[in-house]
């Protein structure tokens, strides 16, 4: 019997159980309509409000991404009429292109893999933080991109923004800027005319008032010696022509190297974001010395640059309507660098295990992480802890599911895909009457997680469907072919579990 007909005749318009990933299944994205969820996502979530940390491990199909998406979910309703104190979202699970820039680049080295991810720094994480959020500002401001939560105009908004607020974020988009398409140059210009910051920088008109005095002075000079002699009036002139193109062009000297030293020790410090030094230097530049001085700047001799920066950041935020950051890290095991490897995680990931880092006041920090990284946590010294401060990071140990839980989200997501006069209540509908409610959720109790429950009842319905012949239809489940399915599922995990097969 086919698989279609069974669903058929139950009046079931899609199969519920035959997604095994969150982003991909349309059954899950309407459960998350319907809020449901893990037991303790509460605890995790916290409060929009009051951004906090959260640190959960678990298995792979335990729910990490469908919690992650809930997460979403759940502060987009928060923020929905809301002209003040949302909540901003950071992704923070597509970490490819920051490994790639990194690794690519003369600082994060050309060597084997576990070589650049050891030099990958708490520093890194919050400069590529930083990228995401200015990047999408900038997206917005330049009319790339809405900002979420911000139907008005952009420059009704920015006249009421503080003239330090705007060069913040000048500042923030010249540092960490990093346009999917197009150049970073189009962008700036655009930008700055949008921020008004568009004032001819100092030193191009040191520059150019510089090289008119050279040219007026040699000019006099070549004057005087064809006429054969230097009258007083003309010396003096020659000579405050000569003196000024000097102090002039010696400012633009000196000016634009102080600012290339600055450029070069900035694009050796932010290793996540692609800037040439020369667009660095210009962006710098019509920025100005005396307004960079007022604004703190990456410095591997202050750990604190980059706090200070994500506070000037979060103010350019509550410009916007926005109170707090909450940032979602999620599928650490998937870059093409990481592969998977626990030890290659936990290189990229234990930076961010700082008290400092996850207790920053206005964001959220929220690490979704593989259960491997678990194991390895418990392996630590005491000042590793000491440092993390998980007892105040809201540590779910393990994302673990009961089998009545399990049962709930089955039949929740069987009764989602339910058409209208369908006979069925619930899961247990789908069995015969020998098999009781709680038959299956002992089941289900064995499956530990929603991808494995899903497998469990998925292969139940397959191995039914196989053993049935098409012209005499048995539309119920027996007993014997959910205990067999039971036992060759949990076996399966048990050999997954020691590492004797493949999920």
């Amino acid at each position: 019997m086919q698989i279609d007909a069974f669903w058929k005749h139950w009046k079931v318009r899609e199969d519920p159980f035959v997604a095994e990933e969150a982003r991909d299944d349309p059954v899950f994205h309407r459960l998350v309509e319907a809020d449901t969820t893990h037991p303790e996502f509460d605890k995790i979530f916290g409060h929009c409000d009051r951004p906090s940390a959260a640190v959960v491990f678990g298995e792979k199909g335990s729910g990490k991404t469908a919690l992650r998406v809930m997460l979403e979910r759940r502060i987009q309703q928060y923020n929905e009429g809301r002209e003040s104190g949302r909540a901003w979202v950071v992704r923070y699970d597509d970490l490819n292109p920051v490994l790639d820039r990194f690794a690519s680049g003369r600082h994060g080295g050309t060597g084997p893999d576990e070589q650049a991810l050891e030099k990958f720094r708490l520093a890194d994480h919050q400069d590529a933080i930083l990228s995401l959020v200015t990047t999408r500002l900038v997206d917005g401001l330049t009319g790339q991109a809405e900002i979420p939560g911000v139907p008005q105009k952009r420059k009704q908004i920015l006249r009421a923004v503080p003239a330090g607020r705007r060069l913040d974020l000048a500042v923030l988009s010249a540092l960490y800027d990093q346009p999917a398409t197009g150049s970073f140059v189009g962008r700036w210009s655009q930008l700055r005319s949008v921020l008004k910051q568009g004032s001819l920088p100092t030193l191009d008109i040191c520059k150019w008032l510089g090289g008119l005095l050279a040219l007026a002075a040699l000019g006099l000079g070549a004057v005087a010696w064809w006429k054969g002699d230097f009258q007083g009036q003309e010396a003096i002139l020659l000579g405050l022509c000569a003196v000024g193109a000097v102090l002039l062009l010696g400012r633009w000297a000196t000016g634009t190297a102080r600012l290339s030293r600055l450029g070069r020790r900035l694009r050796g410090e932010i290793h996540v974001v692609e800037r040439g030094p020369a667009e660095l230097r210009r962006a710098l530049e019509e920025i100005g010395s005396r307004r960079l001085s007022m604004v703190p700047l990456p410095d591997p001799a202050n750990q604190d640059s980059r706090y200070q920066l994500t506070a000037r950041l979060l103010g350019v935020l509550k410009s916007f309507g926005y109170g707090g950051l909450i940032v979602l890290v999620d599928r650490v095991d998937e870059p093409a660098l990481v592969n998977g490897d626990p030890r290659k995680m936990r290189s990229l990931v234990w930076p961010m295990f700082n008290n400092k880092f996850l207790q920053q006041e206005g964001v959220g920090v929220k690490l979704l992480l593989p259960i491997e990284l678990r194991y390895l946590l418990h392996r630590e010294e005491a000042d590793f802890f000491q440092r993390a401060r998980l007892d105040k990071q809201h540590m779910v140990d393990r994302l673990e599911w009961s089998g009545a839980t399990l049962y709930d989200l089955c039949s929740q997501r069987l009764a989602s895909c339910l058409e209208e006069g369908a006979e069925i209540q619930g899961l247990a509908d789908l069995f015969e009457d020998s098999v009781g409610r709680q038959d299956l959720v002992d089941a289900l109790d064995q499956m530990l997680q929603p991808r494995d429950a899903f497998k469990f009842l998925y292969q139940a319905i397959h191995e039914h469907c196989l053993s049935v012949p098409q012209d005499e239809p048995v539309w119920k489940i027996p007993r014997l072919v959910l205990q067999q399915v039971r036992r060759d599922q949990s076996q399966r995990l048990q050999d997954l579990q020691r590492g004797l097969r493949p999920a």
